[in-house]
Order: C-alpha cells, then sequence, then structure tokens
C-alpha cells in the first residue's frame, strides 16, 4: 500500500525520538531481494516527519471503527486497517514495513526474522533465522514451526477464507483454476514438504517458481505463528494468539475490542514497535459523524479505518480555499492513502456480461459527482482514467483514458448510448448496485445512479453492513450472481508495493474463490492471467513494470472496473495522540509507535 502522503503541518521534532527503526537499503522501486540484512536501531526520525514526538509510554490509547473487524486471525484478515491493527499490536512476522514516516514506510525491517534475507537459487529459496528468546503470550517459545503451521494454514481454504493467499502458487504447483494439491493441515497432518524447518531457529521456503518479492509475501499477518494446539480454525478468530506487544482482553464482535500488555512480549527483539500504550481501546459501531466529533473533543485518539472525516466535519476544518483551519493545523492532515476507487462490473450478471453494455457504464458515469461524493478534490483526490495508482513504482505517465467522459469528466452520453445499442440494450437496462452502509459508499451509489438514469440505465441500490460487505456480500461471486449484483462499489490498496501486491488479487481469473473473493468481478482473461505469470520472469524492474501498464490498459478494454478516483483522507487526531505520522506502507497513520500524552 505503498503511496506519496502529505502530512500538512507536522511539527518539529524536538530531541530524540527513539524509534528502533531499520535499514534495509534499495528506494521505493527497489524489488524487496535487494534488502541489505543488516539493521541498527535507536534511529531518530527527520526532522518534522513526525507530529508531537514522544517515547513515554503509559495511558489507554482510544481507537474508533464504524464497523467491525473483517477479522482478527491474522489468515482471514483483509481490510487495510485489520492489517495494520494486527502486524502492530498482535501479530509478529518475520519481517514487518518499517515504522517510518512516509515512503520510507515501504521498506522492510527484520522482525522475528534476525535479517532481511536475500534469495537464493534464482530467487527460489529463502531462508529465515530466528531470533533467540521469542515467545507466546503464555509464555511458550515461538519456533519455526510455529510459523510454517501458520503459513500452512492459509492453504486450508475450506476454514480459513478471506485473507491473501500469494503462497498457495508460489509453494505448490497449481491447476489451471489456481487450486493448490496441498489442502492444509486440518487435512494433512504430514506439512508441506516445500516448507522446512531443520531446527527451531530456522525456517526455508523452496518456491516452484522464482518470486523476487517474496519477503514481502512474509510481511503479511498471514504468515505470522500459531501455536497448532491452541488452533480452532474458522474460530481461531474470536481470540487469536498474540506474539506482538499486545494480547486481547476482551472482544464483542460489533462493539468493542480491547488489549493489554502482552507479559511476555520482549521489546529488546523487536526493531519496529514502542509498544507505549499501557492498553488500548476500540470501540465498534458508532456513526461516522459522532466518531469525527469524538475526536475534535478529545475523547477518541484515532479513527483506524482512516477513510478520512465526514464531509460536514470537512467544512468545519477547512477554509473556503481548502486550507487548514489555523485551529486545528496540529491535528489535522491530508495525505494520498494509495487506494483506488472504482465500480466493478461483473462478468457473470446479464446483460453487464456483454462488454458493450460495460463500456456504456463507464462512458455514462459523472467522474465528477463521483469524486464528491468520496469528498471532493480535497478528500476524494485526483480523477482516475485508468487503473494503475499513479504513485506505484511503474505507473504510466500521461496516458491516455480508454473512456474520458467527455472533457469534463461528467459523461460522454452520446458514446455510452452507442455502446448501449452496440449491446443490444439501446433502450437501457436494470441492473442492482451493491453499496455499503458507510455515508461515502451511499454517496457513491446515488451518484451512479443519477449518471446512468441519463441513458436508460436504472439502478437498484441495496445497502449492506460494512463490515461483511467486502467479505461475503461482494467477496461470494455465487452471491453476486444470485442477487443479480451488477455493479458495486470496492476500493483496493496495495499488499505490498508493486504491481503484482496490486493487481493479482483483483484481477487474476485463477484467484476467483467461493468465498473472501476480491475479484470483484469475477474476471477471467487470459490475456491479463499471461501478463502477470510473464511479470513474474521479468530480468529487470523496468520490464516488470512494463507489463503492469500493459495489464492496466487490458483491464480498460474489458471495461469491467470503473475507475473514478485516487483516494485521499483528510483525517483528524486528538490533541493528546503522540508520534502521528503516516506509514505508505499500509495507507494509514502508524499504530506501531503511537503514544498518548
Amino acid at each position: 500500500m505503498a503511496r506519496k502522503r502529505l502530512l500538512l503541518q507536522a511539527g518539529a521534532l524536538t530531541g530524540t525520538l527513539a524509534l528502533a527503526l531499520t535499514g534495509c537499503g534499495g528506494g521505493s522501486e527497489s524489488s524487496s531481494s535487494t534488502a541489505s540484512g543488516s539493521s541498527s536501531s535507536g534511529n531518530a526520525a527527520p526532522s518534522g516527519d513526525i507530529r508531537n514526538p514522544s517515547t513515554t509510554k503509559g495511558g489507554e490509547l482510544k481507537l474508533a471503527a464504524t464497523s467491525d473487524f473483517d477479522s482478527l486471525d491474522p489468515a482471514r484478515t483483509y481490510y487495510g486497517y485489520g492489517f495494520e491493527f494486527n502486524q502492530r499490536f498482535l501479530t509478529r512476522t518475520l519481517v514487518q514495513f518499517q515504522a517510518k514516516p512516509g515512503q520510507a514506510g515501504t521498506e522492510l525491517a527484520p522482525d522475528l526474522a534476525t535479517e532481511v534475507p536475500m534469495g537464493t537459487e534464482n530467487n527460489t529459496v529463502w531462508t529465515y533465522k530466528l531470533k533467540p528468546g521469542l515467545k507466546f503470550e503464555d509464555g511458550s517459545p515461538i519456533t519455526s514451526k510455529d510459523i510454517k503451521y501458520g503459513v500452512e494454514r492459509v492453504f486450508a481454504s475450506d476454514q480459513i477464507t478471506g485473507g491473501p493467499d500469494y503462497v498457495k502458487c508460489l509453494l505448490t504447483v497449481c491447476d489451471k483454476d489456481g487450486a493448490s494439491p496441498y489442502q492444509g493441515p486440518y487435512k494433512d497432518k504430514a506439512g508441506l514438504d516445500a516448507i522446512s524447518t531443520p531446527d527451531d531457529m530456522t525456517i526455508s521456503f523452496k518456491l516452484v517458481k522464482p518470486f523476487a518479492d517474496w519477503n514481502y509475501i512474509m510481511n503479511l499477518p498471514g504468515t505470522g505463528p500459531v501455536p497448532e494446539a491452541q488452533d480452532k480454525g474458522a474460530n481461531y478468530q474470536s481470540k487469536p494468539v498474540s506474539s506482538g506487544p499486545y494480547k486481547i482482553v476482551t472482544y464483542t464482535p460489533g462493539k468493542s475490542l480491547m488489549l493489554d500488555r502482552n507479559p511476555n512480549y520482549d521489546q529488546s527483539t523487536d526493531p519496529v514497535r514502542l509498544a507505549l500504550p499501557d492498553t488500548v481501546n476500540v470501540q465498534i459501531g458508532a456513526q461516522p459523524a459522532d466518531i469525527d466529533q469524538q475526536i475534535l473533543d478529545n475523547q477518541v485518539d484515532y479513527a483506524i479505518e482512516d477513510v478520512g472525516v465526514q464531509s460536514a466535519t470537512q467544512a468545519r476544518l477547512l477554509n473556503r480555499d481548502g486550507s487548514i483551519q489555523d485551529a486545528f493545523k496540529n491535528r489535522v492532515s491530508t495525505q494520498n492513502t494509495g487506494y483506488l476507487r472504482y465500480l466493478t462490473l461483473q462478468t457473470n450478471v446479464p446483460p453487464l456480461d456483454n462488454v458493450h453494455c460495460r463500456r456504456a457504464v463507464q462512458f455514462a458515469v459523472n467522474k465528477v459527482d463521483l469524486q464528491n461524493a468520496r469528498g471532493g478534490p480535497i478528500t476524494g483526490d485526483d480523477i482516475a482514467d485508468n487503473s494503475f495508482p499513479p504513485s506505484l513504482a511503474g505507473a504510466p505517465q500521461n496516458a491516455a483514458a480508454r473512456y474520458p467522459n467527455g472533457a469534463d469528466h461528467k459523461g460522454d452520453i452520446e458514446a455510452a448510448k452507442r455502446e448501449l445499442a452496440e449491446c443490444g440494450q439501446p433502450n437501457g437496462f436494470k441492473t442492482v448496485q451493491a453499496s455499503s452502509n458507510t455515508p461515502k459508499s451511499k454517496a457513491v451509489a446515488a451518484a451512479t445512479q443519477q449518471a446512468l438514469e441519463r441513458v436508460g440505465i436504472t439502478v437498484e441500490v441495496k445497502s449492506f453492513d460494512a463490515a461483511q460487505y467486502y467479505a461475503s456480500v461482494i467477496g461470494s461471486p455465487s452471491n453476486v450472481k444470485a442477487k443479480g449484483f451488477g455493479i458495486a462499489d470496492a476500493g483496493w490498496g496495495p499488499d505490498f508495493p508493486t504491481g503484482y501486491g496490486f493487481y493479482s488479487q483483483i484481477v487474476d481469473g485463477r484467484k476467483i474463490k467461493p468465498a473472501g473473493n476480491s475479484n470483484y468481478s469475477s474476471l477471467d482473461d487470459p490475456k491479463i492471467n499471461q501478463l502477470i505469470d510473464e511479470s513474474l520472469e521479468a530480468t529487470s524492474r523496468e520490464a516488470f513494470n512494463m507489463k503492469y501498464q500493459e495489464l492496466d490498459k487490458q483491464l480498460m478494454e474489458n471495461a469491467t472496473m470503473v475507475p473514478f478516483v485516487f483516494d485521499r483522507s483528510l483525517a483528524a487526531v486528538s490533541e493528546r495522540l503522540k508520534n502521528v505520522y503516516f506509514n505508505q506502507g499500509y495507507g494509514h497513520f502508524d499504530l506501531a509507535t503511537m503514544g498518548v500524552q
């Protein structure tokens, strides 16, 4: 989720903030395979990058979310804030995004491992040594076998659904539909031969094909250690065993989550997390406008979904020219989140299974209204004419729009009508749009409905709880088809900062899953699948990036995605929140170093 962000009016750094950061070499375009493996701790962050710096421990960090986590199981979470919350508080992995502001936050630091390793044997073998003294919350040692078991759980698709599953087809030879012959540890107790643990402190992965970005895969929460004796399969999410600085005390789904310090966490082994608060309290289910007010009243420190304040609150924080009012300059920031916001058009819901009907929608939408639905230019950011986030390495420069929507981005009605005639629906058609129940998603649905009505496309909007929207509403192809969801509101940020980390889970037809699916349009285009495969064989980063530029063009030809804005967030925090900075690895403020007054 690596993107350039702007932290406005950041306070000057006073004193030394011991972030215990590491250096792993390379810039934003570098493969993790070029990382140096060396690490150092105690480096102070650059002046001006961190607001309200502090190293003071204690207090309660108060967080809020409008909807629940998709899952607390590290292998099943796929919401951006679920990723970060899990990794910064509960689950340690072999490597971890650095706790640094900006682009440096996309680089990797050793976490459970002693270093960020280089791949060997043409990047098909990756070996990690564990640090001594690592423990779970109950005091039992973390061994290489716990990490092996955690990775193997990802293969158990009958119980472990929803999270990213890159490991499946990198550690085993998948069939043409992307299915792995290994079914996970619940069915195959023998384990996966591709993962070897010669001793408790060593784990090695043998890939079936070269993959230079494997270290990024080992940064995903689903690769963290899980003690087999305490695994409850699909129910593990109720109280996963912590390997991080905090453990779950109470969790009431849809209402609240309380964390306390993990007494067996050894911070001397952790180069990333400061673990400043004594407790972390998450209130779940409040209305967005209420959360905004609680933050401004210092009753809540931060909204972890970090989709930005609501429009009414935005008007209170900004001057007419879009600048932040003086009273809020130390509490409000705007940043590019790295997410693409788009409409997904279904390939298996008539008449949108016809490419010309999909192209009619592409031409008919009013992207200015869609931008305004996301908060306008301040928080909606730039209108998107293609799918490739401009700050991702390799993004095409000044690429012509496949569906220009007129010079003002408000729609090309005549072009839309021509496409309707081509698809055999000259008078338009009826379809259903799925939406989450968040205010911005509802506003996107209303803007879509109004724009398409101009060309005779009647849209019925159905809204669903945000906690389950991606996982089981539009993430279930059978549900999408049965309910006739021809259109759905969606957003996506990279799992890691490369073209593969952005596109592979949302357009690869071989990764369509019956549950927890993120290829929301069920697109299965052999050309796109081939471009993804060819990218992994590229001998240079430039050649790798070119494959994804080609992929973007082919995706636009298919018309299954209507990109409309590259996301921006106008976020507010409490006055008592310390160490506030935006980490581009997650696309959120970094929880790893947050403290409170």
